[in-house]
């Protein structure tokens, strides 16, 4: 696979008909960024905006799963084995996602310091999320569960509240949730947080870590974020899974103004993995969603896919999404940019590529203006076949996880193998903010 292959299609130059560029936000103090067709990345900020993809950056894989397990192992469900098969495989870290302060119209410090004087309580780590941060590491998060059980409260010295508490609950299949929770507010109750660490475990093998935390300010902002990560058995193939999400909304109290992220990922003992997010945004008149999608089957085949649109209430609307497939070096992507007008004028351009898998590829295309291509080049191809961040990634960045002890199983008592629902996406807005 010698030189890279271009995801839009024909690249000789076209006719005047092109997607115009939009500008929707301009620049402010508060972090807003102007709304241009750009390719996915991190941004920060709490209303920083990309939209509208201008292309498939294709990169240069490699063959083979990539699972860095020892194929020797059957993949089944123990948490030292899958540590010891992590350390086998040294595989490097990645760069962890941080917790990043966010430039929110929150002023967090202040709050910190006026809910939760030195010594006096938990103190308030809650500061808005700030979008496209993904999904963190455990170690981000800090969680540390309190080994007794504890009932707190307290009033600070300008008059802020504070409340600390602890327990554990216990079920049925050796079933034991212990957990943590901890907030506080400012005396006349317009600075809040809200933060639970949880820890559960069964008999099955089933283990999960979990935080949830919640905010709000005096300027009405508000916020809530949530994380999971969990290791369980698939009941189809009895492989060891590891499954993490992420969900995080924040609201501005001054403008209508939003958004909510939800990232999910999956992966398997055998490289099986599964990664993607939907996000939804609004600024005023405006609003945007993105979804995206990423499958590989640990033995070379993957699925990539992105749909990202926006429209105002004027009625424009504009859009662009990709999809690409490819296994042993052929495949195939295709792909649609789209404009219409607010009085119901579109305009959209098709793509396509076929990799044959010899140095050519088969490159056609057309727009609503007439334009077209269909031609057959000598070009290599690029694609991405394993995952930068698979299984041995994720099992050296739980250690938390696995280190989760369940309750004792007395002599001749069984585990009911219910496996329960794996952790779905969910395409529906939650109805605490952004409704």
């Amino acid at each position: 696979m010698a030189a890279s292959a271009s995801s839009r299609g024909f690249t000789a130059p076209i006719g005047a008909a092109k997607l115009p560029t939009v500008e929707v936000f301009p620049t402010s103090p508060n972090g807003f960024v102007e709304f241009r067709r750009k390719k996915r990345s991190s941004i920060g900020g709490f209303f920083s905006i990309q939209c509208c993809s201008d292309s498939v950056m294709p990169i240069r894989g490699g063959s083979g799963s990539g699972n860095g397990v020892d194929k020797g192992d059957d993949g089944r469900l123990d948490s030292k084995k899958i540590t010891a098969n992590y350390m086998r495989t040294q595989a490097s870290s990645p760069m962890p996602f941080a917790s990043p302060q966010s430039r929110f119209v929150s002023k967090p410090e202040k709050f910190f310091s006026r809910c939760t004087p030195r010594n006096s309580g938990p103190k308030s780590r809650d500061s808005p999320p700030k979008r496209d941060t993904g999904i963190a590491n455990e170690k981000d998060w800090g969680i540390s569960m309190l080994n007794d059980s504890v009932n707190e409260t307290g009033v600070n010295e300008d008059g802020s509240t504070w409340y600390r508490e602890s327990g554990e609950d216990l079920g049925d299949n050796g079933y034991r949730c212990r957990w943590t929770r901890m907030g506080g507010q400012s005396s006349d109750g317009t600075l809040e947080w809200k933060e639970t660490w949880w820890e559960k475990s069964d008999w099955t093998g089933y283990k999960e870590l979990g935080v949830e935390k919640s905010g709000k300010n005096v300027e009405g902002d508000a916020w809530w974020e949530t994380w999971r990560e969990v290791l369980h058995q698939d009941e189809w193939s009895n492989l060891a899974r590891i499954e993490r999400s992420a969900q995080k909304q924040a609201k501005s109290g001054t403008e209508n103004a939003g958004w909510y992220e939800n990232w999910w990922e999956k992966y398997d003992a055998k490289g099986w993995t599964e990664k993607g997010a939907h996000k939804y945004g609004r600024l005023n008149e405006q609003s945007w969603w993105e979804k995206w999608g990423e499958h590989y089957d640990g033995r070379g085949s993957v699925l990539k896919w992105t749909d990202k649109w926006a429209e105002t209430e004027l009625g424009t609307k504009w859009g662009d999404k990709w999809e690409e497939k490819f296994f042993a070096g052929i495949g195939s992507r295709q792909g649609e940019t789209w404009h219409v007008s607010p009085v119901g004028d579109r305009w959209s351009r098709t793509w396509g590529e076929e990799h044959f898998g010899n140095g050519k590829v088969h490159k056609y295309g057309k727009s609503t203006t007439g334009e077209s291509w269909d031609i057959v080049v000598d070009e290599g191809t690029y694609y991405e076949a394993e995952p930068h961040y698979g299984w041995a990634d994720v099992v050296g960045n739980s250690s938390q996880l696995l280190s989760i002890q369940p309750r004792d199983r007395p002599p001749g008592v069984f585990p009911s193998m219910d496996f329960g629902p794996s952790l779905p996406p969910e395409d529906e807005l939650p109805p605490t903010l952004l409704q």
